[in-house]
């Protein structure tokens, strides 16, 4: 099952589950986002625009990485420089409807915290003392030894 939708100007084709960046949405309070369906693929049937629906969920908003502008020309002392950095939002494909029949994205596993080890807490008291100890040591470096200049052997006449 696949979809075609419309967003900021631009197709995408999404299946259940799959998580695409988008231009900038303004999202609802429960951070679904409804697209406009442009066609639906399902085992050979193509349905139309007013037949599907795409549910997404917002994962995260953010900024892409910046593209820098440079114009430029010759002979003219003429250069100009501009920095750009679009905002995103990505979106996970939550259910695709078409045609009476709903597929929507298996569920994610939810991550479970990592239980935190009490010997940890013990090094941490004992890690000051050790870091003391290396300071000192480190301190007392001796010095290199200094060589004797060369002679230069001078020549009788």
């Amino acid at each position: 099952m696949h979809a075609v939708i419309r967003a900021g100007g631009k197709q995408y084709r999404v299946a259940p589950g799959d998580v695409v960046r988008v231009e900038k949405l303004e999202t609802g309070a429960d951070g679904l986002v409804e697209f406009p369906v442009v066609a639906v693929f399902n085992e050979g049937q193509v349905g139309k625009q007013g037949d599907g629906r795409v549910v997404g969920q917002v994962v995260e908003q953010g900024r892409g990485a910046k593209i820098l502008v440079f114009h430029y020309k010759r002979k003219k002392q003429y250069k100009k420089l501009r920095g750009h950095r679009q905002s995103y939002t990505a979106v996970r494909i939550a259910e695709i409807a078409f045609g009476g029949q709903s597929f929507k994205a298996p569920e994610l596993p939810k991550k479970e915290a990592k239980p935190k080890k009490v010997k940890a807490a013990e090094a941490e008291t004992e890690a000051p003392a050790a870091e003391a100890a290396a300071h000192k040591s480190s301190a007392k470096k001796k010095a290199a030894p200094k060589k004797a200049a060369k002679k230069s052997a001078s020549k009788k006449k």
